[in-house]
């Protein structure tokens, strides 16, 4: 597949602070690629400089394709309603709304309402629909599905799946590990400002090494135990809990999640 998107030895300071100190990540044509990271990390910073929406300091950014974006933090004016944005923002890009995607998105079904009436879900969904007015070869995500319910999320996730089948690169920046595991080909994961990560949910969750965690409630309670080898693990766990003659009530074993390992690894407990 053909990079896309190419970011060499990105760099940018606010100050003194040096939040990027030399980004290098590609994104191949036709995937849905995640930037992740805590809080602080700098990947804000990244996808702002990569969209254009940010000056940086020095690097470079190569982007070979049109680009539409839905910021995570975004409104329009409360009184318009969501066919007078579609055409508004159709007019600004010098195209025609594509009726397939309106419908499938919902937006038709917005005509009467003015947007200050519309709910979190549905604000997404023309947020979304607006970003692809200009029939763009790369879309940009940033936590698409914030304050959505279970229902919204589905939808929203089944849209993206179907801008994927259609050739489509997606951008995604999300907090939720449970959307990215499901919905991406491929992680970059920023810590202070460098990639500490590229490659797929797989090959990260692999890193991290310890993929089980053993729950054994006693009689002086429940304590737990991560572990790569579950089944030795478990054999010398049981063993010492013989020796020290405690009595065992229960035991449960569950995978440790990917947001669990996330966690582990971007702060440094597992390295």
């Amino acid at each position: 597949m053909n990079n896309i998107i190419e970011v060499k030895e990105l760099k940018k300071n606010y100050g003194s602070n040096a939040v990027l100190k030399g980004i290098n990540l590609r994104v191949k044509k036709g995937e849905i690629f995640a930037l992740l990271g805590v809080n602080g990390a700098g990947k804000t910073t990244t996808l702002e400089c990569i969209e254009g929406l940010r000056p940086y300091d020095s690097g470079m950014i190569t982007v070979n394709g049109k680009i539409g974006i839905q910021l995570q933090s975004s409104t329009l004016q409360a009184y318009i309603r969501p066919m007078e944005a579609v055409k508004l923002f159709a007019k600004w890009n010098k195209t025609s709304p594509n009726n397939e995607t309106l419908r499938s998105l919902g937006i038709y079904d917005l005509s009467n309402k003015k947007y200050s009436d519309l709910s979190i879900g549905q604000k997404r969904r023309l947020h979304l629909a607006l970003s692809l007015i200009g029939n763009p070869e790369i879309i940009f995500l940033d936590e698409p599905t914030a304050g959505l319910d279970v229902e919204g999320r589905v939808a929203l996730h089944n849209h993206i799946r179907r801008l994927k089948s259609q050739g489509k690169t997606i951008i995604l920046a999300s907090h939720d590990m449970a959307e990215v595991e499901d919905l991406c080909d491929r992680i970059a994961v920023l810590k202070n400002g460098e990639i500490a990560f590229i490659g797929t949910v797989d090959e990260f969750t692999a890193i991290s090494g310890k993929k089980h965690i053993i729950h054994i409630t006693s009689e002086r309670g429940q304590e737990n135990y991560e572990t790569e080898n579950i089944t030795q693990t478990l054999l010398d766990v049981l063993l010492k809990y013989k020796e020290g003659n405690i009595a065992i009530t229960d035991i449960k074993t569950d995978k440790i999640s990917f947001e669990k390992q996330f966690i582990n690894v971007v702060k440094g407990e597992e390295e």
